[in-house]
């Protein structure tokens, strides 16, 4: 209804679109590990799958991204919640924590992509080939990949679709801003008119 309307401030317009699952970026290069949540990432193509995230240039797992040519966007669910904004908020590399894994003790593994670490305990991993765009990662941050190779959680995940009935601690986290995330909740199916 119409008088249910009000305006948004420019500054949170954001926040209205902003619902697609947090992800936790993992890279890693010349032994060197590092993690960061990232709320804008999103799906680009299919057939290869490509994938876009936007990694801040103040970001240590930027320059890992950077140099190795290759992460991991990794679906933390609601149980690792404050793992997920810990990672989000505390810088890593040389000005701050040396490796977030270790000090959050946070269980990884390898998938196919050898050196490359995913994050244990997720509903989703994607490991991502870089592919290079210099002034789009320079001018907005914005980094492509393509999907490599893709492993998802079976309670939750199976045949194409999220189900996440009877698991309420494995829904991915949809970030909207301050620490508050939501949960997916019931799931609609549509039909087409007759």
């Amino acid at each position: 209804m119409l008088e249910h309307r009000h305006a948004v401030e420019l500054r949170h317009a954001y926040r209205l679109m902003n619902h697609g699952p947090t992800v936790l970026v993992s890279a890693a290069h010349a032994g060197v590990r590092n993690l960061m949540a990232a709320a804008w990432a999103m799906p680009l193509d299919f057939a290869p799958p490509k994938v876009a995230v936007v990694i801040d240039k103040s970001t240590f797992t930027r320059g890992l991204v950077e140099a190795s040519g290759r992460f991991a966007l990794n679906l933390p669910c609601a149980d690792q919640a404050d793992m997920a904004y810990a990672v989000g908020n505390v810088h890593g590399g040389p000005e701050g924590l040396a490796d977030k894994f270790g000090h959050f003790g946070i269980g990884s593994f390898e998938g196919q992509t050898p050196g490359l670490p995913l994050v244990a305990g997720c509903v989703g991993w994607l490991e991502c080939r870089l592919l290079p765009e210099p002034q789009v990662q320079e001018t907005y941050d914005l980094f492509l990949g393509e999907v490599v190779a893709a492993q998802a959680d079976a309670r939750v995940f199976s045949a194409g679709h999220w189900h996440f009935d009877g698991h309420p601690g494995l829904r991915t986290l949809h970030h909207v801003a301050g620490g508050q995330f939501l949960l997916p909740a019931d799931a609609v199916q549509a039909r087409l008119p007759a």
